[in-house]
Order: C-alpha cells, then structure tokens, then sequence
C-alpha cells in the first residue's frame, strides 16, 4: 500500500506526464505548421511515450491500493522562433521532468517504500536517455545552423523514430 505522501506525488507525476505529453503534442503541431514533417513526427512520438509513461504510474498506483486523481493540465506553449528553440525547449522540459523523477526517488527513500524505488528506478533509467535524445537533437541543429540545407537533412532523419504503441498494456512495455 502507498502512504497517502507517495500516493499524492505519484498523482502530482501523472499530471507531469500528461502535461508532457501536450507539450509535445503542441510542440508537433508547431513543427508540423513550418512543414517539418520529420521533426514533428519525432515530437509525436514524444507524445506517445509520455501517455505511456502516465500509463505506467496509473497502472501502478492501482495496483498498490491507491487512487489515480487527475488534475486540469496548464495550456503548453504554442509558438517558438525556430525549430532549434522547439527542441531546446524539449531538452529543458526533460531535464525538469528528471528532477521530478529524482524528487519521486528521493520521497520513496525517505517513506522506505521499497517496491516504489524498483519502480522509479525505470523512470531514472528513462530519464538519462530522454534527455540524451532530445540533446542530441538540439547540437545537430546547431551544427547544422551553417548548413542551409542541415535544417531537413535532420528533418528526414527524425521521421524514422519509432513510436510507441500505447493502448498496449503499460507494464508490459
């Protein structure tokens, strides 16, 4: 059973989650306006795999006796100056989405929930990749800023990120 402090923070992380997700969705969007096929799919996909990450943390609060509330979500930003600033955004976001992770960890340490720490600890994992991935991104494009043809060579590279299939069950991903 979750103590009602992991429980609440659990919830307060879907949220994040599902905030991520529409970030994301919004920053597609945007990229898809410039016609940026590739970069907005890339961002799609980053929405999936925050659903599936909110996916995750539902299941598991259920499963430990607790209560998935949901809250209202902030309206994301919609317009950024360039696609670089797109994916500087993104790269910041996943670095705030890591402090909340480690914040999670820190909170399940201190309650002494064991079975919450193995389960964050996916999270933690997640995290050092997400940020890599979206960093990676950004010194492509601003290596590519002196190239006048960079900008959609990275643009067809990002097409061919996969997506996650979401309306599997979360756990089992």
């Amino acid at each position: 059973m979750l103590s009602p402090k992991l429980e609440e923070a659990l919830n307060q992380q879907i949220n994040a989650e599902l905030y991520s997700a529409y970030l994301y969705f919004s920053m597609a969007t945007y990229l898809s306006s410039i016609d940026l096929a590739g970069c907005a799919h890339w961002m799609h996909a980053q929405t999936q795999e925050e659903l599936l990450h909110s996916s995750k943390m539902y299941e598991y609060v259920n499963e430990r006796g607790g209560r998935v509330v949901l809250n209202a979500i902030k309206a994301p930003k919609t317009q950024w100056a360039s696609p670089l600033e797109v994916f500087e955004d993104a790269y910041r976001h996943e670095q705030h989405v890591t402090s909340l992770i480690n914040s999670l960890m820190e909170l399940a340490i201190s309650e002494k929930d064991h079975a919450t720490q193995i389960f964050l600890q996916w999270f933690v994992s997640e995290q050092v990749e997400e940020e890599a991935s979206a960093n990676g991104v950004v010194q492509r494009m601003k290596l590519a800023q002196a190239s006048p043809g960079g900008l959609f060579m990275i643009d067809k590279e990002l097409s061919t990120r996969p997506v996650p299939f979401v309306l599997a069950t979360a756990n089992k991903a």
